[in-house]
């Protein structure tokens, strides 16, 4: 007897429908085909185990499972439950009139409980695009599925509740989520806050203007001076995100099972720190089988590397393509998948190998010599990038023991906000430009005019202070993201040299 079961494959952040069609026959044999991979072939010890212990059994003919369309790879563990029901079905051990009607996915474990799978929200969507009537999978990720609306979603614990629902003897229970309600309560509950930082009013003002303008940032300064800290808020004072920024993230995490238990949608933006032990695979995304990186996974966020110089210059070199287009391709043979890339990059830095320069009373000192070699790591091209750079220092004592708090991050947030409507609506006519850090050269000279002392001021400065050609854009987009902040239409010379504090690295002296 031949059975239709339906899966599905996920492919880059996209789902891809799978039919697994089992066929029972006179003779001894268990025939997989359809490209599958290890993890499918093995789960014939799988679903034998899981049925003897549910009172079923793996039929001793002739089974022959094919996984169409047969020339797409399949991989992974959560097809088990999809073939455990196509043999049982095809057996006629169960009834499967309307089994049809659903997209079934989950891992068996040997006593037929079904643990979490991969890639659970854009199998939802592909689900609901194909028309079926519900999706069946684990309990673990049914929050996750059911964001999508117009969907039943069943999750399950035990495939023995799946056999009761479709031999008519038990009900599913469908697993609803109101995902706006859901989403709005938990938009403004924001892990750190900045009113937690002590001092550094100058450097949170700095967070503050790459937050408005989306700029990427670098901060240079000793160990123990905040860098970290800092960093780990700067999520809580971007704006929210929208609904389908929240859907772009979360689809990326469901990719790769990063979505916590019993959550649906990611309302915070996500916040990455990877080792700077890490592979250029691992931070770009790629593999035999291409799963997102860490740049991928930070889309909509913030990436943070931490001790930059100390990252493989291979590792770092390959951000450069990504933090430009906003997406990476990862190209094989016989396929191309494209994931989605648009974060803040937030680096810090120590001004040298001992963590500390131009200190007397330092514990560890270094030379020019010694920095210069230090601060070379970083290329040109990628310090091009990075549009503010600036220093931190240690904190003192009388700051740090003052019991008033800081302003808190939705205070800051708030104004962040504001000067982000203004460049939506100035940037409302262009499709792939949405706040300043995204200008090109033609929207600078069309958004960031000066008047004669403002160009005079920037003039002086880059003669004076060495300031390389590359700076002169930077410059010009953060002075016209000061100037949103305060809501002013055209850009100062007050705004131009605030801005022109940004660029310590490119000073003669610091990076040459």
């Amino acid at each position: 007897m031949l059975t239709k079961v339906y899966g599905s494959a996920v492919f880059g952040v996209e789902a891809t429908s799978i039919t697994v069609e089992v066929n029972i026959d006179t003779g001894i044999g268990y025939h997989l085909v359809g490209l599958p991979d290890s993890a499918i072939k093995e789960s014939s010890y799988r679903i034998a185990a899981a049925l003897k212990n549910n009172g079923y059994k793996l039929p001793g003919k002739k089974i022959t499972i094919n996984m169409a369309p047969a020339d797409l790879r399949k991989e992974g563990s959560a097809y088990d439950l999809t073939l455990a029901l196509g043999i049982l079905v095809s057996s006629s051990q169960i009834q499967g009139d309307h089994i049809s009607e659903y997209l079934i996915m989950g891992e068996l474990s040997l006593d037929g409980g079904l643990q979490p799978i991969r890639g659970a929200l854009p199998i939802a969507i592909k689900a609901r695009e194909d028309g079926f009537k519900g999706f069946i999978l684990p309990k673990q990720n049914a929050r996750e599925a059911a964001i999508v609306d117009n969907l039943c979603v069943y999750g399950v614990e035990n495939i023995k509740e799946v056999i009761s629902f479709f031999d008519g003897k038990g009900e599913l229970e469908q697993t609803i989520v109101d995902t706006r309600e859901e989403f709005y309560a938990a938009i403004d509950n924001p892990e750190y806050d900045f009113a937690d930082v002590k001092g550094q009013e100058s450097i949170k003002r700095c967070m503050e203007i790459a937050a408005a303008g989306g700029h990427n940032i670098i901060l240079v300064g000793p160990p123990g001076s905040g860098k970290t800290m800092l960093s780990k808020r700067l999520p809580s004072i971007l704006p929210p995100m929208s609904l389908q920024e929240a859907l772009e993230t979360t689809k990326i995490h469901s990719v790769v099972g990063r979505i916590k238990e019993n959550v649906g949608l990611m309302a915070q933006r996500p916040f990455r720190s990877p080792h700077h032990t890490i592979s250029n695979v691992a931070l770009v995304g790629g593999g035999s089988y291409p799963q997102p990186g860490e740049i991928s996974l930070s889309h909509n966020g913030v990436l943070f590397l931490d001790e930059l110089p100390e990252f493989k210059r291979e590792v770092l070199e390959v951000m450069r393509q990504p933090l430009e287009d906003r997406e990476v391709t990862i190209s094989r043979a016989k396929f191309t998948v494209t994931y989605p890339s648009s974060f803040m990059l937030v680096a810090s830095m120590n001004p040298s190998p001992g963590g500390y320069f131009n200190d007397p009373n330092a514990p560890v000192t270094s030379s020019p010599a010694e920095m210069q070699r230090y601060l070379s790591k970083i290329s040109g091209p990628l310090l091009d990038r990075i549009d503010i750079h600036i220093e931190v220092t240690p904190v003192p004592f009388d700051k740090l023991s003052e019991e008033r708090r800081g302003e808190s991050s939705v205070d800051i947030r708030k104004r962040v906000i504001v000067a982000r409507d203004i460049q939506t609506n100035r940037f409302k006519t262009l499709e792939k430009i949405h706040y300043n850090a995204q200008m090109g050269v033609k929207q600078i000279r069309e958004f960031c005019e000066l008047d004669n002392a403002s160009k005079e001021l920037l003039k002086m400065a880059m003669e004076r202070l060495n300031l390389s050609a590359r700076a002169y854009d930077r410059i010009l987009k953060v002075s016209r993201t000061i100037a949103d902040l305060e809501g002013v239409e055209n850009i100062e010379g007050n705004h131009i040299s605030e801005a022109i504090q940004y660029r310590s690295l490119d000073r003669d002296g610091w990076l040459g």
